[in-house]
């Protein structure tokens, strides 16, 4: 009996952990379409959501994983397809690509996600953030410049805005996290930022890793830079701020 009872409870924890459904989905973008993928959590909603923001690679496995990981936290989460199909597998590609995608369409393609985001009846229209990774942190902290209803944000090793304007704009609480070896933002434009932010009356959570350089939470970092202690502490540090700022 005992034994039926437990496994009976690691069934019921393995389902409580597992997003409910996972599916392909298209959104306006302007006068054109776009497309993302959206996990959604087991349960009852409505929940708070994110836009899941891509690397230089593209809408790879990982950052669908990501995607997955925060709907295993209890979000409704949109990982947004800017590069219309095409994934990076070498850094020429990936540079290519970035390079070819127009920042504007960029732009609209992710207010177009957070649109869809809030049309959705299991979404909780003022409880939702957004979160990238490189290129996509970089497009996180843009996101909030132009996008003064998103409740939280979450850059990892995304260039920052450097236009007061810009920082001024962001109305959304800001959390980033940097390596103290990265050439590209280097610390000391992380420390800027942060200092920008403060200064503009803004909540923000900066912290830059020792030891760490670009893309330290990619476990697939082709350079050899994943730092497996900073990632786990960084994903702590964000699935609670998200939770402080989406939950609440």
């Amino acid at each position: 009996m005992k034994k039926v009872w437990a496994l009976s409870l690691l069934a019921l924890l393995v389902a409580a952990r597992a997003p409910a459904a996972e599916q392909t989905v298209t959104f306006k973008s302007g006068d054109e379409q776009a497309s993302g993928l959206l996990v959604t959590p087991d349960g009852k909603g409505p929940f708070p959501a994110t836009v899941v923001i891509q690397e230089w690679w593209g809408l790879n496995d990982w950052v669908k994983d990501q995607a997955r990981a925060l709907a295993q936290q209890g979000y409704v989460a949109l990982a947004v397809d800017l590069y219309r199909g095409k994934v990076a597998t070498t850094q020429e590609d990936a540079h290519q690509l970035m390079m070819g995608t127009p920042p504007d369409r960029a732009m609209r393609d992710l207010q177009g996600g957070l649109a869809y985001l809030r049309s959705r009846a299991e979404v909780k229209k003022e409880r939702i953030g957004s979160i990238g990774w490189c290129m996509g942190g970089r497009y996180s902290l843009q996101l909030a410049t132009v996008e003064p209803g998103l409740a939280a944000v979450v850059a990892y090793y995304g260039a920052p805005p450097t236009d007061p304007a810009a920082i001024a704009a962001i109305k959304a609480p800001v959390m980033g996290n940097f390596g103290a070896e990265d050439k590209g933002p280097t610390p000391d434009q992380a420390r800027a930022f942060e200092a920008a932010l403060k200064k503009a009356g803004k909540t923000v959570d900066i912290k830059i890793y020792d030891g760490a350089g670009h893309a330290f939470a990619n476990v697939n970092n082709p350079w050899g830079g994943y730092r497996k202690e900073a990632a786990a502490d960084a994903w702590a540090r964000t699935t609670a701020f998200l939770a402080q700022h989406l939950k609440k």
